[in-house]
């Protein structure tokens, strides 16, 4: 079966299942609408480090190892791991993950890392070049507001189409097998009982069953304080490529979910994919819009950042397709891919967008 499907997009045609993940935020996620979902919530955005930096890299590495342990899995038995964040050179996961020793890809789209490291690490899977991958990503308020705009001591004023950069990490253990068992189980399967099998196997959270790769969209938006506006247009053209290669309709889905696009981007998608024929507006959620209170924080449009899409995935939207109160949901991360240099020289905000089919499994 030929797995690529239309112009942008891959059917799998063998799933790849989310065996294990885990959800590590800050004091101020915690004390949102999800604040009980998450794994670990930390009272110290410094999280015990000195910068915050080296805190942000502590979200990763603490999150890694959360995930492999409630699958079930050891670091070398993982074949690549796949992660990113928002600072230069990808600071806080070189320095955050590197005692793991485990091959790594380190991948940069900006808040839409995570779809786009499920994508590459369910396609490693599907192709036969890995049993087990791990998808990390994080962010962090103090390093994002350090890195592309000011530092917390300035106190400068934020507009109403402002985000919050989410402080979190969240990472997912990828696996051929439904089970999570581990390939040196699978070795010495002929050994065990069934009882010991099935005490070593892991019931898969979720299993991704399509992709559909995002293309850099530019509507020369300039503002980097209305990051929804910037990627609003690259969430419409993934959804309607989407749409097209899979020959699906927006009821097909009972969650369409953005990872950052806020309160302004989520007006600007709908209004977007109207004009393409597609009413989206009675199944959208977006993460941003979920992980905080908007009114109570003062977090202005929503949250935003690496983190943001990533922690909520884990935390609140796996537990609903466990549950079965959602079968099929389209998971879809959106990133500003700007930098200082191209903010200051005058530079518009491109946007990007990736989505991953997800299914209870």
């Amino acid at each position: 079966m030929r797995q690529r499907l239309g112009t942008s997009s891959i059917q799998l045609e063998t799933p790849v299942f989310i065996i294990g993940s885990a959800s590590v935020v800050g004091k101020k996620e915690g004390e949102g609408p999800l604040g009980l979902l998450f794994d670990v919530v930390g009272n110290d955005d410094f999280f015990g480090c000195d910068t915050w930096e080296e805190a942000e890299s502590s979200l990763q590495k603490h999150a890694v190892q959360l995930a492999l342990e409630k699958a079930g899995v050891h670091a070398q038995d993982v074949d690549c791991m796949l992660a990113g964040d928002l600072l230069g050179q990808s600071i806080a996961t070189s320095f955050g993950i590197s005692s793991y020793q485990i091959p790594l890809l380190g991948l940069y789209g900006a808040c839409s890392t995570c779809g786009e490291a499920l994508a590459i690490g369910s396609m490693m899977i599907a192709g036969g070049f890995a049993d087990k991958t791990v998808c990390v990503t994080s962010s962090h308020f103090a390093s994002a507001e350090k890195e592309f705009r000011f530092p917390l001591d300035y106190g400068n004023q934020r507009p109403l189409s402002a985000t919050w950069t989410v402080t979190g990490s969240g990472a997912f253990v990828l696996s051929a097998n439904e089970d999570g068992l581990n390939n040196t189980c699978y070795d010495k399967a002929t050994d065990m009982s069934e009882a010991e099998k099935t005490e070593m196997s892991h019931v898969a959270r979720a299993k991704i069953t399509g992709i559909t790769i995002g293309k850099i969209t530019d509507y020369g938006v300039k503002d980097s304080m209305n990051m929804g506006a910037c990627m609003a247009p690259a969430s419409a053209s993934t959804l309607e490529r989407h749409f097209i290669d899979f020959n699906s309709q927006p009821e097909d889905y009972d969650k369409i979910i953005t990872g950052d696009l806020g309160s302004v981007g989520q007006t600007i998608l709908i209004d977007l994919l109207r004009e393409k024929g597609y009413d989206i507006a009675g199944r959208h959620m977006d993460c941003g819009m979920e992980i905080f209170d908007a009114g109570a924080q003062d977090t202005h449009a929503g949250g935003s950042g690496c983190g943001c899409s990533a922690v909520t995935l884990s935390a609140y939207i796996l537990k609903l397709l466990e549950e079965g109160t959602w079968k099929k949901v389209l998971f879809m991360p959106t990133g500003a891919l700007l930098s200082k240099t191209s903010f200051n020289e005058g530079k518009s905000v491109p946007g990007i967008a990736h989505a991953v089919v997800l299914e209870r499994p």
